[in-house]
């Protein structure tokens, strides 16, 4: 998952044009994008929508439904379920408990509706609250459907009441900051994809790059987008370089050729076990990205 683009799940208009973003996954949203009264209507356009479209594209779905607080979840997993959305998307979610309990719901859901058990993922943001970011360790080995960790500011706001999540120049304060960092290494932590929040000024493109630049250096996989302009530039900052592939590439056939030693050189600088791993790892994400055979 390099990009995941938010669309309403209100709008057929929103959904056809989101769905023709070219994002890795397309997130239907149930939750802030919908008002209180448009709830149920936003179920039903959601679900014929992904039902009747989900096979003209390469995009995964994924709906983001309303937060197990809000009494709200069981009735959207009904209605969508069944059009067999790729994966949930758990808004404020404040532990590894919360997953566990969503999984055991759709466990329910897809029996119902004669899925395989473990078929619908489950992705949760996890610094929407200050318990959240508190208990960002918990989410290791909750659940096999866990398919990555995301995180958000706006919410995390709200929540303790800072007046903005950035500083003067644009940079994330000091709480958001380690609020983004915990989401980094609780994904390490579990083994999962490290996905990157939104950035609300779709306008200002430059700062947005920056901020896709900054997030794959530091370990993030892929980033959410809020329109679809977004999207190419989150592909190409997360897809790796040619240069970055064949330095990988170099690095693994050493170790392979090697024996599989705990040191290799090439060119002169040595390499380590560590440095094997990073390598893998780029080379999996060329190849989820489609850059390599």
């Amino acid at each position: 998952m390099r990009s995941l683009l938010f669309v309403p799940g209100d709008s057929e208009r929103k959904l056809e044009k989101g769905f023709e973003a070219g994002a890795d996954v397309v997130i239907v949203d149930l939750e802030d994008s919908v008002a209180a009264a448009s709830k149920a209507a936003a179920r039903a356009t959601a679900a014929g929508f992904i039902s009747s479209q989900r096979h003209r594209t390469g995009s995964a779905f994924y709906v983001r439904v309303n937060d197990l607080s809000t009494g709200l979840t069981d009735d959207d997993l009904a209605a969508l379920v069944p059009a067999k959305p790729d994966g949930i998307m758990l808004p404020k979610s404040n532990s590894g408990q919360d997953v566990q309990q969503l999984a055991a719901k759709l466990r329910v859901h897809e029996a119902e509706n004669g899925l395989l058990d473990g078929t619908i993922s489950i992705l949760p943001i996890i610094t929407e609250t200050a318990s959240g970011v508190l208990a960002a360790a918990s989410y290791a080995g909750t659940s096999p459907r866990l398919a990555g960790l995301t995180w958000g500011a706006e919410d995390l706001s709200a929540a303790i009441g800072a007046r903005t999540a950035r500083d003067e120049s644009g940079r994330y304060t000091d709480v958001f900051r380690l609020a983004r960092t915990m989401t980094i290494l609780a994904a390490g932590a579990a083994e999962v994809a490290a996905i990157d929040t939104v950035f609300p000024d779709f306008r200002d493109m430059a700062a947005f790059e920056t901020e896709c630049r900054e997030a794959e250096r530091d370990g993030f996989t892929g980033k959410m987008a809020i329109h679809p302009a977004q999207v190419p530039v989150i592909n190409a900052a997360f897809t790796p370089s040619a240069e970055a592939v064949a330095r990988s590439r170099a690095i693994v056939d050493a170790f392979a050729a090697a024996g599989n030693p705990g040191v290799v050189g090439i060119d002169g600088k040595m390499y380590d076990r560590p440095h094997l791993r990073l390598a893998e790892r780029l080379l999996a994400r060329a190849r989820a990205a489609g850059s390599l055979a």
